[in-house]
């Protein structure tokens, strides 16, 4: 699949975002090993801490429909450069996806960035340390 097809599907999920506090709308979408597509947006709420951001909604809900083999992630936002995960999603995705999984990170203007998990968290929290 085609980074593209991603990245729209990232942007099209967006807008159903549940923003009202930060107005920061970012939408994700997750490609699994066997094709398929799921998409998360952020949805904030007024305790912040209990918040969830667009990547893990998109991962969880993966999961949650019996996936667990992922190849990579888009994530959107109307940024001035292309948004960047932040530290929590980081974590889940270099333990769900592998630290050589793409990140492909974009923002409205169309501008793209991508990099492998690797990159974005050199030195995880892992499974070794358990």
């Amino acid at each position: 699949m085609s980074n593209k097809v991603l990245v729209d599907k990232a942007r099209e999920v967006r807008e159903r975002a549940h923003a009202p506090f930060s107005g920061f709308k970012v939408g994700a979408a997750v490609e699994c090993s066997d094709g398929s597509i799921f998409t998360g947006c952020n949805v904030e709420n007024s305790s912040y801490g209990l918040s969830l951001c667009a990547e893990r909604v998109a991962i969880f809900k993966a999961i949650s429909e019996g996936h667990h083999d992922f190849e990579r992630i888009a994530v959107i936002a109307d940024s001035h450069v292309p948004v960047r995960p932040c530290g929590a999603c980081r974590q889940v995705v270099s333990d769900l996806f592998g630290q050589n999984a793409e990140v492909i990170m974009t923002n409205l203007k169309g501008e793209i960035e991508t990099k492998k998990v690797s990159e974005l968290l050199p030195t995880p929290f892992d499974r070794s340390f358990l």
